[in-house]
């Protein structure tokens, strides 16, 4: 108990003696702006995933979205492409034959659409006041405000939607390259014709715009539902784990689970639009059923209706899925390349740390080591009477 009783007093003085060291007060000074330095590289670093995943979402994934968006408005192809391995021989010809660009046409006025949705979002927001973002403080009026600020949006810009549309479906080899703003003069156009088509077969304007408008804010409300409960589970899943290093992330991943949540449920209703949307537009496109040739789309659809109960008849309910296996590839990418981030940016917080990984810290027990190299160096005496008495208390 003496012994016992001498440590401790022996371990209080060391202690004090090292609160009064204006070397140690330097030091603890010193660490603490190194971890206020390592927490703000975190946050720019988990930035930068968020923004690896969001050019992912609108850029990477376009050759996927090219895929998927041809097999939908194929109504009379024999493979319907409901999973990835179906679809690896028609990429593979439409390599050789076309080159690597061939499924990335169309990706310019696919960016200039999303960009003139935000656009026009903008614009309403600040001539009407209302909001176009919302939280979980939005009252509900403000919330509606929101809603219909969606609504007219969507509804301006579906004819150029539909343009876009034709720009990525068509074939490079049987149609002449569009230009980059020739998106804008098709829609254009088409929503000139309100009600009266340009074309034979073309549905006019105030067919699609209704439509478009429900699936649209539909699909909308059905992500944001996805996402806030995605996000509230991760959060209790964090909070009883108490880990702190899974709420970094939080965010991409709810992100990622309601977009991902979202398209498989609403991937039949998005093929009906397509379809209607292309309708009429004399679009010759490439036959995935083997990726040689190409094949002219000529329907004849009524409206929404009319699409859906003749698409069950002639190709079954599977026939709504077309081209399912290309967004199974494209979230398999999203994911690998968002794993990929994560793993760079967690080597590059290693490296910036100055702390070896976790598992060479466990192999090697370089924390003990370290406290053992760090009494020894402060006090040689003192170490020595630790080991002494812990020999002593121990007999």
């Amino acid at each position: 108990m003496a012994g016992m009783d001498n440590y401790s007093s022996l371990k209080f003085k060391a202690e004090c003696e090292l609160q009064d060291d204006p070397l140690s007060k330097e030091h603890r000074t010193r660490d603490r702006v190194n971890q206020d330095d390592d927490i703000s590289d975190r946050k720019y670093l988990v930035v930068g995933v968020q923004w690896v995943s969001l050019v992912t979402e609108n850029l990477l994934s376009h050759p996927f979205v090219v895929l998927r968006r041809q097999c939908q408005v194929y109504n009379a192809s024999r493979r319907y492409h409901l999973h990835p391995f179906q679809l690896l021989p028609s990429i593979v010809h439409l390599h050789r034959r076309q080159g690597l660009t061939t499924l990335w046409k169309g990706v310019g006025s696919c960016l200039l659409v999303r960009g003139m949705t935000l656009a026009i979002d903008d614009f309403i927001s600040k001539v009407t006041s209302w909001p176009k973002d919302v939280n979980s403080r939005t009252t509900l009026k403000r919330f509606g405000q929101h809603l219909l600020l969606k609504c007219i949006s969507i509804g301006l810009v579906v004819p150029f939607h539909a343009a876009s549309l034709v720009e990525t479906v068509q074939s490079d080899i049987a149609s002449e390259k569009p230009g980059l703003f020739d998106v804008f003069r098709e829609g254009s156009l088409r929503l000139f014709y309100w009600s009266s088509p340009q074309k034979g077969r073309m549905l006019p304007a105030w067919a699609l715009i209704g439509p478009s408008v429900a699936f649209g804010i539909t699909k909308y409300l059905f992500n944001l539902v996805i996402r806030g409960v995605s996000s509230r589970i991760m959060q209790r899943r964090i909070t009883n784990s108490q880990d702190g290093q899974g709420g970094k992330y939080q965010e991409i991943y709810a992100s990622l689970i309601a977009i991902l949540t979202t398209e498989v449920m609403f991937f039949p209703f998005e093929t009906i639009l397509h379809r209607l949307q292309l309708q009429g537009t004399r679009t010759i496109i490439d036959n995935l059923d083997n990726g040689y040739d190409v094949v002219p789309i000529l329907t004849n659809y009524q409206g929404v209706i009319d699409c859906y109960q003749t698409t069950i008849v002639s190709e079954g309910v599977s026939g709504l899925y077309k081209g399912f296996g290309a967004m199974i590839l494209q979230f398999a990418a999203h994911v690998a390349v968002i794993k990929l981030a994560k793993w760079v940016v967690n080597q590059i917080v290693e490296v910036m740390s100055n702390r070896p990984p976790q598992q060479i810290v466990k192999y090697y027990n370089l924390d003990e080591n370290a406290c053992n190299s760090r009494s020894t160096t402060l006090s040689p005496s003192l170490s020595s009477t630790e080991c002494s008495l812990g020999q002593n208390s121990q007999d």
